[in-house]
């Protein structure tokens, strides 16, 4: 249900969010170190303190997506429980124990004229966050864009509104208590989807979008936005089983990267075997995916190789699942997988399993996207494995920000230079 009623002037609404998240990050963008961290840690101990609040809330939601028919993959995106809402917590802390980025000297220089030039890391100011079901984001841009000198605009989905608020609540709290302004962290008050459309012409007060969603929403905000992106798009993750891989460690990572999570976007969806070891390796792999529930659909060859494997059609190779299902295609060879992940990848996360050192550095070089893994499981895609506190996403584009997007990413650079009374002839 909606907070606001249907007379509410949207942009009116978006313009008010926008004017005042650009005062306040006026204030987060000079905020010293230490306050920010007591912001961080205080809102990390309302979380757990406000964990009853959040799962009654989360029960709506919860309760409003079964009856919608969401999939068991989304609902498990939405679902909050008290390791979830503990491990959003120590996400808070985690972040809160990063270097603080703001101020940080990236480069610096004399000329031969005596001026001195200092290139140093600041705030992108406003950050507009779009995302979908999973609450546990609103924390964690919350933390990322806070730590980083940014304010920012949440519009969580839909199917998370009341989870999402209630992860609010307690961020503004620790806000609060560091004496920092509520307005550094806002949350667009309605599900209206006329607001993403006013948001996305919002280019006065906010400097960058992460849209971190399905590919309807990214074609939308790609196609509307009148700010900068950092564009999260669908996770169409490839693992492939290279002819050198070690049978036992390549089944257990592609169970892994498969089946662990299947509603996130670091999940696998598509195993690529080569064919040198397809006889063994595809029914051992069928084998391992169908006893955990996974069903998998395989070109002609897969197929004929286990009868358990359903035909796969030119859209599964490119189709983000999010759910237990996976497509397995026979390919000739490193160049072959390589061309197609260039061809039906989404440029997010791939993964070969080889015991070959020569192959493994053939793929992390020729292939395309923002991670690339060599004997790993790609759900190890997430900037808390990376050491980076959290994320606010992984970006897929080229420009600025690419692959988990924390604290660091959050910053820009200006230059700063010092003379001593010079004048250009």
């Amino acid at each position: 249900m909606d907070a606001l009623d249907q007379t509410t002037d949207i942009d009116a609404l978006m313009h008010d969010i926008g004017r005042r998240a650009r005062a306040a990050g006026r204030v987060l963008g000079t905020a010293p170190t230490e306050a920010k961290n007591r912001a961080l840690t205080a809102a990390a101990a309302a979380l757990r303190a406000q964990a009853e609040a959040i799962k009654a809330a989360n029960a709506q939601d919860m309760a409003a997506g079964e009856a919608k028919g969401l999939s068991k993959a989304m609902l498990d995106r939405l679902l909050l429980n008290d390791a979830r809402i503990k491990a959003m917590a120590k996400g808070l802390e985690d972040v809160a124990a990063l270097p603080d980025p703001v101020g940080t000297v990236l480069a610096d220089w004399d000329r031969p004229n005596g001026l001195r030039i200092a290139r140093v890391r600041v705030p992108l100011g406003v950050i507009g966050v779009i995302y979908e079901s999973r609450p546990n984001v609103t924390a964690d841009a919350a933390a990322l864009c806070l730590k980083a000198g940014n304010a920012v605009i949440l519009r969580g989905g839909s199917e998370s509104f009341h989870s999402s608020h209630a992860i609010l609540a307690a961020v503004h709290a620790g806000l609060a208590e560091a004496g920092l302004p509520a307005d550094a962290c806002q949350m667009i008050p309605t599900t209206d989807r006329a607001a993403v459309g006013a948001m996305l012409r919002l280019s006065d007060f906010i400097d960058v979008i992460v849209p971190r969603g399905g590919k309807s929403l990214i074609e939308r905000v790609t196609a509307e936005s009148r700010v900068p992106l950092f564009k999260h798009l669908e996770g169409i993750c490839h693992t492939y089983i290279h002819a050198a891989a070690d049978p036992g460690k390549a089944r257990a990572i592609t169970v892994n990267a498969k089946m662990r999570r299947t509603g996130i976007c670091g999940a696998t969806e598509t195993v690529l075997v080569d064919r040198a070891v397809a006889a063994a390796m595809v029914p051992a792999l069928v084998e391992d995916l169908t006893a955990v529930g996974c069903a998998v659909r395989g070109c002609a060859e897969t197929q004929a190789l286990d009868a358990r494997v359903q035909p796969a059609t030119d859209a599964d190779w490119d189709t983000e699942y999010l759910d237990a299902i996976v497509s397995m295609k026979v390919v000739e060879g490193l160049d072959e997988a390589i061309a197609h992940i260039a061809a039906h990848g989404s440029d997010h996360t791939d993964a070969i399993l080889t015991e070959d050192p020569a192959a493994a550095e053939t793929f992390l070089n020729a292939v395309d996207s923002a991670i690339v893994m060599v004997n790993a499981s790609t759900q190890f895609a997430d900037g808390g494995e990376f050491g980076m506190g959290a994320e606010i996403g992984i970006a897929t584009g080229k420009l600025h920000a690419r692959g988990p997007v924390g604290v660091e990413q959050l910053t820009s650079f200006k230059y700063q230079v010092r003379g001593s009374g010079q004048t250009r002839p």
